[in-house]
């Protein structure tokens, strides 16, 4: 009973209170923002107009993103999204003190741990990206077509679980939108139930 009950508390519930008020809508433009990167400069998604840009929120220590990156299917996602000219960005919105917060050597650490492939991880310490997406779980995925308008929000893919195992023969959301977008077409799911921890937001 209290292993369900502490798998049950991980896994992320619609929106919450926090992140419900700004929630983005399926067609319409994409929040814009600027945060800091790991690097230490300010990444605006207005620098990446024109291109498709895939979100991607993160926490290291959360079994459902380590399910992806420990069996490099989020890797491999990446690589595949750069191959084809499509901007990846993850973002890290634990709040200081909060489980899964990173400092911008943190953030390096991990991208050299995991060999990671995208154009910046950013630092959303006070959760202001997060909230102006509604994002409410790691991983919480995101694809922006290049007109900026959004394309697809919600889950990596419809197996809703920690386990590595569930990866093969799992229909991935994200890889399917930037497949449709890259034909020209609207993605047949637009819009899922994102899974995984919950995301760690200062009070």
């Amino acid at each position: 009973m209290k292993l369900l009950f502490l798998t049950a508390a991980m896994i992320a519930l619609p929106m919450t209170a926090s992140t419900a008020l700004a929630a983005p809508k399926i067609g319409a433009p994409a929040p814009a923002f600027t945060a800091m990167s790991a690097e230490g400069t300010p990444v605006s998604l207005s620098d990446y107009r024109g291109k498709t840009v895939v979100l991607e929120w993160t926490n290291k220590g959360c079994p459902y993103v380590k399910k992806h990156y420990e069996s490099s299917n989020m890797q491999e996602l990446q690589a595949t999204a750069a191959r084809d000219g499509t901007v990846w960005l993850t973002i890290n919105s634990s709040a200081p003190g909060k489980q899964g917060h990173v400092d911008s050597a943190g953030a390096a650490a991990e991208m050299a741990h995991f060999d990671t492939i995208q154009e910046a991880y950013l630092l959303d310490h006070d959760g202001k990206v997060g909230r102006a997406y509604g994002a409410s779980a790691t991983p919480h995925m995101y694809v922006i077509d290049d007109e900026g308008m959004l394309a697809y929000m919600g889950a990596i893919d419809d197996r809703p679980t920690s386990d590595p195992a569930d990866i093969k023969g799992a229909q991935n959301y994200v890889a399917s939108a930037l497949g449709a977008l890259a034909a020209g077409e609207t993605p047949s799911k637009a819009a899922t139930r994102a899974y995984g921890c919950s995301i760690k937001y200062a009070d």
